[in-house]
């Protein structure tokens, strides 16, 4: 921010007054997270007026009743004198307001108001015209009253909408005598049109709301006008409280991490006389900021964990406040709090004794000392000696002064009067970003020091991601992926290695074997003995490829457990427990519910409503008309395509596994299916299976990956070709449909997008390498086995097979000949129905693979009546019935310790 000067007060020296360093230009305009969850909630509100109006229609009449025989003994002359002042009033008071706003330079916000009123105009025109035309009768008999001249009311104002939505964005509310006298004008005019029988009760509520609601709308759409305070704001806020500022320098080096946001902004102020002053400014914006994120933690933790998602800033300035004076009371190093003050109605400032150093992020590795880690456990032990939690105990947030001291700031989202869990939350959290820059062994062995083995121990329930900071997790998320490239290296590495040993013992083989073959042979060398040659040379290479093999899988399995490395809260737990090796180490379950669960939740009440509607509309003389001989073939296939899953499993597994205890695992999987999402759950329990049949951990992954992407390939393919021959199947000419030349292209259009933009471009080379390094060796030894390879593909195909003609059974069962479809169309909806399915995060793909399936029968000819039982009969024998001998299969494997 530029230099400005300030006229001098008197008493004091001509010193310019300025605010120096990069002070950053502020946005014009803001979009606030409140304007947005006001627009939500109006939208809300407008659908339940729309639902009372269409489901309660006896209520509704009844109030209206109500109202109309109670306006019979009103004064006929007091009801138009009200309703002609209040039509006035209601359009002067606005007016007037917008006067004083141009009178005050504030025609922003007057603009504003215009456009949320055109809006709101234009929406009420809108809603006239869906509850005339196209609304349910129940809702235009809740909104309209029959006029006497013939005709109906308007069901929703289209000048109180409009004066409303003016109101509300111009920001009337805020001024109490404005607000007053806009509310009394506006009650009037409702109550003059109600008594009147111009309008109804419901009508003038959803008036209301869909002014209310534009106006939030369009100031969240176009951004509110920023009222964050400058520096020169807060030089004459310093004033007002009794100091001389100088000049005011933005604190450099502050974060602007995911967990700063509404730390406040930081100046470094400076006196005529005295020592500097630290000086943090909070205004609603940065209050903010972060709000959908604390509000989606209030909701999935449980609230023991939480703090509120937002408060006022009042509030905010008396909690910080009352923490430093506590941390203080209690012992620890805390900045000194001298003065705190208003600067205007949207922004608080709070002054401290100015503390120079820097935070533990920005020391350097070796100057964190083992002493500075325990004198940072010493202070912790004096907040937690008086119950205070610091909530916040992150790297920015630990102050090392010139002198050495460790001082504890950013106090503001603490808590006095702490429980037990968080303040076991502050010492793991402590551990967690300690060992981030001296190791799990350091971190650990100053913790016990300070605070004892005790205290220590019983915070490994609570060393989980979901109990640490935002950034915390952040950073061990990166470290983490980091560790797997260094893993991936390791074997591909060795991968490499191995290989060239391979081809030069190949080549020196190749060489002896020439030197070999040059001697002549003897004079009494017979046939048998040539053959008995050849046979002898063919097990020696059989013995050295196996060995070669045995080899290679030893090079790559000594490189992963060399390379492999435990990440840092699994260090930390080891530590502890050589101290207390019977600590507790079971996690504390935190979490109320997690983002795939809630996702499942929504997914599975709407894929609910969907299949009870689709059995609602589908007759029971459908059902009893069924072709049973059809219905039997179906049953056969789909227990077949259990026998077709374990083939394609142990097509990709060299290691022996016995083939019915995996046909048995597959049909487990139908119960894990139903209880996870199909593209998650059985890849789990095949992964279990293979690692308790003895495959070692990291081969069953590349098999049951192995098998997934060839499964993924096979998929395309089998869909292409379908496509291809179903859109040939009504022409002379064997040419593709434009939908397959469409997908193509499509496809191609992508691959090229891909490969031209460098970020994606690198996010899918990185994801090949993690293929390459895992996956793709474990192909190859598939290739070098030709029956395995068989028995994988063909596993593959006869699993497609069993699933489409299961579907086509199914539609045979309740269709005729002159309704059959294709098998070809019948195999493009099943496996683009498949493919949904896979993607969906609802258990087995639960609505989403319904409504696929038969929007595709429908698309290729088959009639609704027929398609609809048709899915239900075959989402009945692939995901329904196999349930129960699931289940049962599920627990016999795990009863013999094979899951």
């Amino acid at each position: 921010m530029g230099q400005d000067t300030q006229p001098p007060e008197e008493g004091r020296a001509d010193v310019p007054e300025r605010v120096s360093g990069d002070e950053p230009l502020l946005a014009a305009r803001v979009h606030r997270p409140s304007d947005l969850m006001r627009l939500l909630g109006g939208l809300l509100a407008i659908a339940l007026v729309l639902a009372v109006a269409a489901f309660a229609h006896a209520t509704t009449s009844g109030l209206e009743k109500d109202i109309n025989e109670g306006a019979v003994g009103a004064p006929d002359v007091f009801v138009k004198i009200a309703g002609l002042v209040s039509s006035i009033a209601v359009l002067l008071v606005p007016v007037a307001f917008a006067i004083e706003r141009l009178i005050k330079r504030d025609g922003l916000r007057i603009a504003d108001g215009v456009l949320a009123a055109v809006l709101a105009h234009g929406v009420t025109l809108a809603t006239d015209l869906w509850v005339a035309e196209a609304a349910p009768g129940t809702i235009r008999d809740a909104l309209t009253q029959p006029q006497s001249g013939g005709g109906l009311t308007d069901p929703v104002h289209n000048y109180l909408a409009p004066v409303i939505a003016y109101m509300t964005a111009v920001g009337m509310a805020r001024r109490p005598r404005w607000r007053v006298a806009l509310w009394a004008v506006l009650l009037l005019d409702a109550f003059t049109m109600l008594v009147a029988g111009y309008t109804t009760a419901l009508s003038i509520v959803l008036t209301v709301l869909i002014g209310w609601t534009v106006a939030y709308g369009t100031l969240y759409a176009v951004g509110s006008p920023n009222v964050r305070p400058t520096g020169q704001t807060l030089l004459a806020g310093l004033r007002r409280v009794g100091f001389r500022p100088v000049t005011a320098l933005r604190a450099e080096g502050v974060p602007d991490s995911v967990d700063s946001g509404d730390r406040g902004r930081r100046y470094i102020v400076t006196l005529e006389d005295g020592p500097p002053l630290d000086v943090t400014v909070v205004d609603r914006e940065q209050q903010a900021h972060g709000f959908f994120y604390r509000a989606w933690r209030r909701i999935s933790l449980r609230t023991i964990t939480t703090r509120r998602s937002i408060v006022s800033l009042r509030q905010a300035l008396e909690q910080e406040a009352l923490l430093a004076y506590a941390a203080i009371a209690a012992g620890a190093n805390a900045p000194k709090l001298i003065a705190t003050s208003e600067l205007g109605p949207d922004a608080v400032m709070l002054v401290y004794e100015h503390i120079g150093g820097r935070s533990l992020d920005a020391l350097d590795d070796h100057e964190i000392t083992d002493e500075l880690v325990r004198s940072a456990w010493r202070q912790v032990k004096a907040l937690q000696s008086r119950r205070i939690a610091h909530r916040r105990l992150t790297g920015d947030a630990i102050l090392v002064d010139r002198s050495g001291r460790v001082v504890l700031t950013d106090l503001r989202g603490g808590e006095i009067a702490a429980g037990d869990l968080v303040l076991r939350m502050d010492v793991a959290q402590l551990l967690t970003t300690l060992g981030l820059r001296v190791g799990a062994e350091r971190a650990v062995a100053a913790a016990v020091e300070v605070l004892g083995p005790d205290t220590v121990a019983n915070c490994l329930p609570l060393l989980q991601p979901i109990a640490l900071s935002r950034s915390t997790r952040a950073t061990l998320r990166k470290l983490a992926r980091e560790r797997s490239a260094r893993e991936r290296e390791a074997v591909l590495e060795a991968s490499q290695a191995a290989k060239r040993e391979r081809e030069l013992a190949k080549a020196e083989a190749a060489g002896t074997a020439a030197d070999h073959a040059a001697v002549p042979a003897g004079a009494g060398s017979t046939r048998a003995g040539t053959k008995a040659v050849a046979k002898a040379g063919n097990k020696a290479e059989k013995a050295e490829k196996k060995a070669d093999k045995k080899a290679e899988k030893r090079a790559l399995d000594t490189a992963l457990d060399e390379a492999r490395e435990e990440d840092l809260l699994a260090q930390i737990r080891q530590q502890v427990l050589l101290i207390r090796p019977q600590a507790p180490v079971e996690p504390v379950r935190l979490e109320r519910i997690k983002p795939r669960t809630l996702v499942s939740l929504i997914a599975g009440a709407v894929a609910a409503y969907f299949l009870l509607s689709q059995i609602a509309s589908t007759p029971l003389s459908t059902i009893s008309e069924a072709d049973w001989r059809w219905v039997a073939a179906a049953v056969l296939f789909s227990a077949l395509s259990y026998v077709a899953a374990a083939m394609s499993l142990l097509g990709f597994v060299p290691e022996r596994v016995g083939f019915w205890r995996t046909v048995v695992a597959q049909v487990a999987g139908s119960f894990v299916k139903i209880v996870a999402p199909a593209a998650v759950g059985g890849v789990a329990l095949n992964t279990r299976f293979l690692q308790r049949s003895g495959v070692r951990p990291g081969l069953a992954v590349a098999s049951v990956g192995a098998s997934q992407l060839f499964g993924l390939g096979a998929h395309i393919l089998l869909l292409l070709s379908f496509g291809y021959l179903t859109g040939t199947e009504k022409s002379q000419s064997f040419t593709p449909s434009r939908t397959v030349i469409a997908g193509l292209l499509t496809v191609a259009v992508l691959v090229l997008v891909v490969t031209a933009i460098p970020f994606m471009r690198k996010f899918v080379s990185t994801r090949l390498r993690s293929l390459f390094a895992g996956v793709v060796p474990r192909m190859l030894d598939v290739l070098q086995r030709p029956v395995k390879l068989l028995t994988g593909i063909g596993g593959m195909l006869l699993l497609t097979g069993a699933f489409v003609l299961c579907l086509d059974a199914s539609i045979r069962a309740f269709g005729h000949d002159s309704q059959s479809i294709s098998y070809a169309s019948v195999a493009v909806v099943f496996l683009a129905g498949n493919a949904l399915g896979s993607a969906a995060p609802t258990p087995g793909g639960v609505g989403a693979v319904e409504g696929a399936l038969t929007f595709g029968l429908v698309a290729v000819g088959l009639p609704l009546e027929v398609a609809t039982p048709a899915v239900l009969l075959y989402r009945l024998l692939t995901l329904w019935l196999p349930v129960l001998p699931g289940w049962l299969c599920f627990n016999w494997l795990t009863k013999r310790e094979a899951l």
